[in-house]
């Protein structure tokens, strides 16, 4: 095994250095073209290649070509390169630390590509943004970016965005500890690649294999992954490798290595698992430098997880989900209006032309026939009016629903409260803590520090469940007001089924080992495609699933004789629709409360559990794609979720 270690470091060693020269050509061919550019248009985009190329190695060279390239597309009016300009500065402040800065040209990168059409900037934009948030441990919102990437990139040019997602999918899944999942989406990851002769991603997505093979308990197919990379990541990994065998020389040289490439080129989130890395293994041995390394890793936690830091990017999050959201419902009223108009000129044309018609008529019977076809057609005409009505009252409901979460917002004040006031508790706690470590050891009140720890740990679980119930107040109104503003597209609805049977099912068992519960699919094989926007009907599908869990859990936990949880998911093509079933066995939904449950904020779970917003808003989506959401149920023995919808 030791030969074959070092066989695999020496080609590391000589792939590396293979692409590092790769590089210096690549930039110094870049140089060369940048001081022939005539036009400015040609100078920001060799410039942004400069940015892109210098990302990784010489950051501030990075950030002085991606600021020159924005001056220059910006005074040129020239949105191709302005938008390459805020990507490469998003993934320079990224790796800074300054995730609300990261966040803020990500977005504006992203609006940019949009509004431009720019086919290759918008994935690229995507994925940019899921860094970020991978950056604040906020995996599943980065993995909805990147599932949207993946989606965007399926079937384009793209092949390298649609690798990267999966890579980056990988590491998300990692983060949630849903190994399996992460092995299959590096797997493809690394697939693709190797078809695709890309050594970046194979590269990238190498420690990550290392990590997913370790865990699994495979060393050798670890190491050999881990060798694979050169990176601050790749070395940090195989430092942790190494302290997690027992073999703390090597942990700390990798450890040491990740650290000076981490400081070199200002990598907070290198720095911050660096640091952690050493103060630990230095914890015994050396404590002075334990101490050295853990007072720079608070401090670089602290600039990436600060209050201030964390709030900046919530609030920008909260901001652009605001101003997407009064986007879409300005498009949507001037469509109302051109239809409401466009009906109400048709009905007009229509009743001129049968007076006409009328008027003119020399032959009965030819009269006759041409008033009935005008009376079908005015009726038409009417029946378009009030479907172009209920769409304005539907609207209006929605726009109401947005005052009334902004309104409910406040709510949240309280568990902040609670959140800040324990953790000046903790404080105090803390300091009171540390002078009693500080006395010489015959004055020391042990049981009072046992005390001081017990109160500390308590009032972090209290922090910990206030800070989770006001992230869930949030992002379940923030849900619910929202319009989604996807595209429709052909979709697989047994796939997308599929999918999201599978990822419920792990999610649950991510959050309680001990969940267990029988699924069963009978997919219909003559469903086809259906027009439909894939994420929101798989949030439907997703929220319908997880009732069905939860459903038969609770009657798991009564301890009946002979009972077994069941979920299942059928899809069938019924009537010109499409007809998706989501079945449990639990306990059924009381027939008192049964015309409630579409209602938004009702909800039959105990306090703490449940919003009450998740039947409401897909009932809002399924209608939005002109189908319709039914139920089901009896008492004691589960119920039986059924979304139609229009093939066509």
């Amino acid at each position: 095994m030791k030969k074959n270690i070092l066989f695999l470091v020496a080609i590391m060693i000589y792939l590396s250095a293979y692409e590092q020269n790769m590089d210096v050509l690549q930039v110094d061919k870049l140089k060369q073209e940048l001081a022939s550019a005539k036009e400015d248009s040609s100078q920001a985009l060799i410039m942004t290649q400069l940015a892109e190329a210098y990302r990784d190695r010489i950051t501030d060279t990075s950030f002085y070509y991606a600021q020159k390239a924005l001056e220059i597309s910006r005074r040129i009016d020239y949105p191709k390169g302005e938008a390459k300009a805020l990507i490469a500065l998003s993934y320079f402040f990224f790796n800074r630390g300054n995730l609300a800065k990261a966040l803020e040209f990500g977005l504006k990168g992203l609006d940019i590509a949009k509004t431009h059409d720019l086919k290759y900037d918008q994935p690229f934009a995507m994925i940019r943004l899921g860094n970020v948030y991978m950056g604040m441990r906020d995996y599943r919102e980065a993995l909805r970016y990147f599932h949207q990437t993946r989606l965007m990139t399926k079937n384009s040019e793209f092949t390298f965005f649609y690798a990267v997602t999966f890579w980056r999918a990988a590491d998300a899944y990692n983060g949630l500890n849903l190994v399996d999942s992460a092995l299959f989406f590096a797997k493809i990851a690394e697939d693709t690649a190797i078809k695709m002769g890309n050594r970046f991603i194979l590269s990238g997505i190498a420690p990550t294999l290392g990590n997913l093979y370790a865990k699994k308990g495979n060393d050798q197919l670890a190491l050999k992954y881990y060798y694979m990379n050169r990176s601050a990541y790749g070395a940090t990994s195989l430092a942790s490798f190494y302290k997690s065998r027992g073999v703390y020389d090597s942990a700390l040289y990798y450890a040491h290595k990740a650290y000076e490439f981490a400081i070199t080129n200002k990598v907070k989130n290198s720095e911050l698992a660096a640091a952690t890395l050493l103060s630990s293994l230095y914890e015994s041995s050396d404590p002075r430098a334990a101490l050295q390394y853990q007072k720079i890793a608070m401090a670089a936690k602290d600039s990436l997880f600060g209050a201030e830091n964390v709030l900046a990017v919530k609030t920008l999050a909260f901001e652009e989900k605001e101003r997407q959201n009064e986007i879409l419902m300005t498009k949507m009223s001037y469509r109302n209006k051109i239809k409401i108009y466009v009906s109400l000129a048709g009905l007009v044309l229509v009743l001129f032309v049968a007076l006409l018609l009328y008027r003119n008529n020399r032959n009965e019977r030819k009269a006759n026939a041409l008033l009935q076809q005008q009376k079908n057609e005015i009726a038409k005409a009417l029946s378009d009016l009030k479907i172009t009505q209920s769409q304005l009252v539907q609207s209006e409901k929605m726009a109401s629903l947005g005052e009334l979460t902004a309104g409910i917002a406040h709510e949240i004040q309280n568990p902040l409260n609670f959140v800040n006031n324990f953790s000046e508790v903790n404080k105090e706690l803390i300091e009171e803590l540390k002078s009693e470590k500080s006395k010489v050891k015959s004055e020391r009140d042990e049981k009072l520090e046992d005390e001081l720890i017990n109160n500390i740990a308590e009032n972090e679980k209290k922090i910990i469940h206030h800070g989770k119930r006001a992230d869930a107040i949030v992002k379940n109104m923030l849900q619910h007001s929202r319009t989604s503003s996807g595209q429709k597209e052909p979709t697989d609805i047994n796939a997308l089924a599929d999918e999201y049977l599978r990822l419920a099912y792990h999610g649950l068992r991510a959050k309680d080992k001990s969940f267990n519960a029988t699924t069963k699919t009978d997919f219909g094989e003559n469903i086809g495609t259906v027009n439909i926007i894939p994420q929101d009907i798989g949030r439907v599908i997703l929220n319908l699933i997880n009732n069905a869990f939860y459903a038969v859990d609770e009657k798991k936990k009564l301890n009946q004789q002979g009972y077994e949880p069941t979920v299942s998911v059928s899809t069938r093509r019924n009537n010109g629709k499409v007809e998706i079933n989501v079945k449990d066995n639990g306990n059924g939904i009381p027939q008192k409360v049964l015309d409630k449950i579409f209602q938004p904020f009702f909800t039959t779970k105990p306090t703490g559990q449940g919003t009450g917003l998740g039947l409401s808003l897909s009932y809002d989506i399924v209608k939005a794609h002109g189908g319709e959401l039914k139920v089901e149920t009896k008492e004691g023995e589960g119920s039986n979720f059924i979304i139609h919808l229009p093939v066509v």
